[in-house]
């Protein structure tokens, strides 16, 4: 409980401190494309029946994207790590397509899948699942030769040290890698929603701003922000749960 009120103590000085820098931007710059925080907030208010559904899209292509990910990045990215013959014959495929900016890959799904759910999936996912591979790939290759020894000598087999060593020794890393996906989902939202979808937070700011209504512009990317720190807050939360051992110490 202490954690939870000095985390949430946290969040609030965070926000006045946002907010007086905001304040004072917006001051300094006085045009109406930075408006005051009180006009943001006020039409974040107003505007929040309309943000509801599109935060409901938003949301749905996130998590699904995410998860897509993790399901298939994950393993893939500990078999590599743990697999000299397959890291040997897949790993320069991964990493040469994995500095590739996927953002540029957004026009051929638009081709092939329409516009929509499916193409704004397929990008996220895209981009988020060799975030997580490699990250996972990594962390499989660090573990202990000593804790694979230790265990092999009691007789586990290959599947039991897969299981009970290599997956939760690299289970923190691989939430590491969710908690940075999710920031780049949210930022890849943005770019997808705008141009292959007519809802969502993105496209909600995006026609704000086309149609020079900037408070709502504003209220459109506040409730992109909370989108983002709720899907990194309920990371934590799993990962407080899935990986005990890991926060035994803190």
């Amino acid at each position: 409980m202490r954690g939870w009120r000095r985390k949430a103590l946290g969040y609030v000085g965070a926000v006045a401190f946002m907010l007086v820098f905001w304040e004072v931007a917006s001051l300094a710059f006085h045009n109406p494309a930075l408006p005051l925080p009180a006009d943001g907030l006020g039409q974040f208010v107003e505007q929040f029946p309309l943000l509801l559904p599109h935060f409901g899209y938003s949301t749905f292509r996130v998590i699904a994207s995410i998860l897509l990910g993790l399901v298939v990045g994950a393993p893939l990215g500990l078999v590599l790590g743990r697999s000299e013959r397959a890291d040997l014959v897949f790993g320069p495929l991964v990493f040469l397509n994995y500095p590739v900016p996927k953002a540029v890959f957004l026009p051929v799904f638009l081709i092939l899948l329409g516009i929509g759910n499916s193409s704004i999936i397929s990008l996220i996912t895209l981009i988020v699942f060799f975030q997580i591979l490699v990250t996972a790939r990594d962390a499989a290759r660090s573990i202990p030769a000593a804790s694979v020894l230790s265990v092999r000598s009691l007789g586990a087999n290959r599947w039991q040290v897969f299981t009970h060593v290599v997956v939760p020794g690299a289970m923190p890393e691989i939430f590491t890698a969710l908690r940075i996906s999710a920031g780049t989902a949210v930022a890849v939202l943005f770019f997808s929603e705008t141009f292959a979808g007519s809802t969502g937070l993105g496209y909600f700011v995006s026609d704000a701003w086309g149609r020079v209504q900037f408070d709502e512009m504003f209220a459109g990317i506040l409730a992109m922000a909370l989108l983002g720190v709720v899907l990194y807050e309920v990371i934590e939360w799993v990962e407080a749960r899935v990986c005990r051992w890991a926060r035994a110490g803190r």
